[in-house]
């Protein structure tokens, strides 16, 4: 087998990632996932201890976190094996109740896999590697590369949409969008409390309905920020923020029709880069998605943050939120941000 060396752009000293990077031992055996088009290209073995290298090898990007590692099977992008063949065996599959929920287990890596799961994936490499089946590959997707931006911590990467599970653009196509409503409803909001506006960047020729969600006089071209590019570059993500000045006075993430791993993973990066970062963060979804969006918060990956993510986000009901908008839309330019804390609810788990 033959012997290469394997380099990841996972954050750096005291963050998550490389703390799991340092976790693998020889001998362990990692799979190695496609994304774009969202295929298992090779099993690779673990034979050294990792370590840390800022040198320049590859030409694209620094990768500091490095493993040296044994080939145990490559394919090509072409023979690689599609996430969706292996439904039937994985158990991130089971019991979704969305589609595209599968996707998140590929949000953040490295990320440890089910002994079950990872045989499964193991072997269908190895089948397919001795018994190969080309499938055409959308080479657009293909030569795809995300631009790394820098932050303190180093070189991070900001996805412009959801990833593997298909853009909010491609699911308002088929339905209309409770997502883009939320989003109006909330700009409406800040509006008549007399609030500076920013919608996500990617969102701004959306409509729901009539009404547009570029019409605010008091949407901002552009945000006065004086963070790093790569946060920067997140927050200008966030579906919606209300601003006075230079302050952000709120954010909120709407979790619709997305994959919830989405906001989460934004709300997760800003947090990340900037652990000082003093804003509230709103989570709005439907009242049917409450249960799950506070189980979400409360993963692991998202507890080890500092400070976790539970303690700095809350929760609020799409059905709440409308309703409070009803009641107090005659008397909205006098009410202060604080109210928010009173239509919403906290995501921590109390202990039993």
């Amino acid at each position: 087998m033959s012997s290469r060396l394997l380099g990841a752009r996972f954050r750096g000293s005291g963050i998550p990632g490389w703390n799991t990077v340092q976790k693998i031992k020889p001998g362990d055996y990692l799979l190695c996932y496609m994304t774009g088009i969202s295929r298992f290209i090779a099993v690779l073995e673990s034979i050294g201890a990792p370590y840390k290298d800022n040198a320049p090898i590859w030409k694209d990007e620094d990768f500091p976190c490095r493993l040296r590692v044994k080939t145990i099977a490559e394919l090509s992008p072409e023979t690689a094996v599609p996430v969706v063949e292996l439904r039937d065996r994985l158990s991130f599959f089971k019991n979704m109740s969305k589609p595209n929920y599968w996707t998140g287990h590929f949000r953040s890596s490295p990320n440890r896999f089910e002994t079950e799961d990872g045989e499964a994936i193991s072997e269908a490499i190895l089948e397919a590697e001795k018994n190969p089946a080309k499938r055409p590959v959308d080479e657009r997707k293909l030569k795809y590369r995300p631009r790394a931006l820098k932050a303190k911590m180093g070189q991070v990467t900001v996805p412009d949409s959801d990833g593997d599970g298909g853009s909010e653009e491609e699911t308002e196509a088929k339905k209309p969008s409770d997502h883009t409503e939320m989003q109006w409803y909330l700009l409406k909001l800040g509006s008549d409390m007399g609030f500076d506006l920013w919608v996500a960047r990617n969102d701004r020729n959306r409509a729901w309905g009539t009404h547009k969600l570029s019409e605010f006089k008091k949407l901002k071209a552009e945000l006065p920020l004086q963070f790093d590019e790569a946060t920067n570059r997140t927050i200008e993500l966030i579906d919606v923020l209300w601003l006075k000045g230079n302050a952000i006075l709120a954010a909120f993430e709407v979790e619709s029709t997305t994959s919830i791993y989405s906001g989460l993973l934004r709300m997760s990066d800003l947090v990340a880069m900037q652990p000082n970062i003093n804003i509230p963060l709103y989570l709005v979804a439907p009242d049917d998605r409450r249960e799950m969006v506070i189980n979400e918060v409360n993963r692991p990956t998202f507890c080890r943050l500092s400070p976790p993510l539970s303690e700095i986000c809350r929760f609020i009901a799409f059905a709440t939120l409308k309703d409070q908008i009803a009641s107090i839309g005659h008397v909205l330019r006098y009410i202060k941000p604080e109210f928010l804390e009173d239509i919403s609810e906290p995501c921590v788990i109390e202990e039993i």
